[in-house]
């Protein structure tokens, strides 16, 4: 195989994966990592050894499409050389600094980049290494400027695993262990998801969900969180990414956020996942009408590095207290130069390339595809998305639980990466990069169709 060719090939199984090197791979990550973080199962993992455009190459040689971008971090394709570029200038010149002490300028560049891409007159912000720490550092905010503790989130909401984030963050699966650590002042609202397209039974309409929605939030507001505490933040997914592509009904995220500002509550839009173009907008936000004071990134905003970041309007960011020589949050690699580079190549990718708009565009083509072929299939209860971020529902049964992690099994066979999402496991979740080609689209939509069937 050609160096070169890696990104734009069709899938390429030699052998049944997981293969030899995966299982043997498997077996040493089992001696030496909890083994609560890697499931592994007889088909179940590959290991990755090389990635490039919208091709994964794993361990055994084995080459396949990605329709998941690393959790939605390669956005713009596995080693984007713009990206790359940028991180070799980089690291020839600093890898290291010293974030909130002795700066990297690389961190002035970005965080200028930042917020003249954010939709307030004045934007000012904090960097990060993950998404659950920005959510952390808008949640402080929130509490800062508000002086309120409380927080509103949402059924099958998912802002991060660390204390703070996980408090928002609904699936009882992550929450119950720590319940008892867990911050007590946040009160969940439902969640009113659109209908989706494709199968039986599926014009679902959501008004009468999105009023009651709204009754809730509005009573929330005036009654306090569960423990007491008065409400000051809001906090959202423009589209539910981790419980399986859910959108909410139109015009809920406008509605919700005229009842926060009226009550003093500030809205923070989580756009780790939704943010960075993939859902066809800079800002999902804007797509579906949401109007935040802070705002989440992650994911792709560091093209492969870990960084995040929380941008929000300059007089609610201006609650933190000036530092006095000790911030009250900081952590090591705050601003860390190499991730700082990554985005800036991120962002100038972001905008060369025209990314929103293909996202939109190669959304609409799975989509398009999907529907298609799997119009009328009895097992499948819907098809929606926003961009470039798909969910396949797969109608529930007693005798079929977790059916979207058996599809992703079947399409590994295929040669096509894909992820199970919803708190039943229910729902294909696919967030490819935008160097997908129509080629390699439309031959994944084929193998995922037979995916599907085989389970269903």
């Amino acid at each position: 195989m050609s160096p070169s060719a890696l990104g734009t090939l069709l899938p390429a199984v030699r052998v049944p994966p997981p293969g030899p090197a995966s299982r043997a791979l498997a077996r040493r990550l089992r001696a030496v990592e909890s083994r609560n973080v890697t499931y592994v199962d007889d088909d179940w993992p590959v290991f990755w050894e090389e990635a490039r455009g919208a091709n994964v190459r794993d361990a055994d040689g084995n080459v396949y499409v990605d329709l998941t971008g690393g959790f939605g971090v390669a956005l713009l394709g596995h080693g984007h050389p713009g990206v790359e570029a940028a991180l070799a200038r980089q690291a020839d010149r600093l890898v290291h600094g010293l974030g909130d002490v002795h700066p990297p300028s690389a961190k002035v560049t970005l965080l200028e980049r930042l917020a003249g891409a954010m939709p307030w007159r004045v934007a000012k912000g904090v960097l990060a290494s993950t998404g659950s720490e920005a959510v952390e550092v808008a949640l402080k905010t929130a509490h800062l400027a508000t002086g309120k503790p409380g927080v509103i989130a949402f059924e099958g909401g998912y802002h991060g695993l660390t204390l703070g984030s996980l408090a928002v963050t609904w699936r009882p699966h992550f929450r119950a262990p720590f319940a008892s650590r867990l911050y007590g002042g946040v009160a969940f609202a439902p969640f009113p998801q659109a209908s989706s397209s494709v199968g039986e039974g599926t014009e679902h309409h959501a008004g009468g969900e999105a009023a009651a929605s709204l009754e809730s939030v509005r009573r929330l507001l005036r009654e306090g969180a569960p423990n007491g505490d008065p409400i000051g933040a809001v906090i959202v997914e423009p589209v539910q990414g981790r419980a399986g592509v859910r959108i909410a009904a139109e015009g809920f995220m406008a509605d919700l956020s005229g009842l926060a500002a009226d009550a003093g509550a500030l809205v923070i839009a989580d756009e780790v996942l939704t943010g960075m173009g993939r859902c066809g907008a800079v800002l999902a936000s804007e797509r579906v009408g949401l109007a935040p004071d802070l705002v989440c990134l992650g994911k792709a905003l560091g093209a492969g590095l870990p960084l995040s970041a929380c941008l929000g309007r300059g007089d609610v960011m201006d609650a933190w207290p000036p530092s006095e020589g000790e911030a009250i949050h900081t952590s090591t690699f705050l601003g860390h130069p190499l991730a700082c580079a990554a985005a800036l190549a991120a962002l100038d990718g972001l905008e060369a390339e025209l990314v929103p708009a293909r996202a939109e565009e190669l959304g609409a083509r799975l989509r398009s595809g999907l529907c298609e072929r799997l119009s009328g299939a009895a097992g499948v209860a819907g098809i929606r998305g926003l961009g470039a971020l798909i969910g396949i529902e797969l109608a529930e049964s007693e005798d079929r639980p977790g059916a979207a992690a058996r599809v992703a099994v079947a399409a590994l066979r295929r040669g096509v990466l894909v992820l199970p999402a919803g708190d039943a496991g229910q729902v294909v979740e696919l967030t490819p990069p935008v160097a997908l080609t129509e080629t390699q689209a439309d031959h994944a939509v084929e193998a995922l169709v037979s995916a599907i069937q085989e389970v269903i």
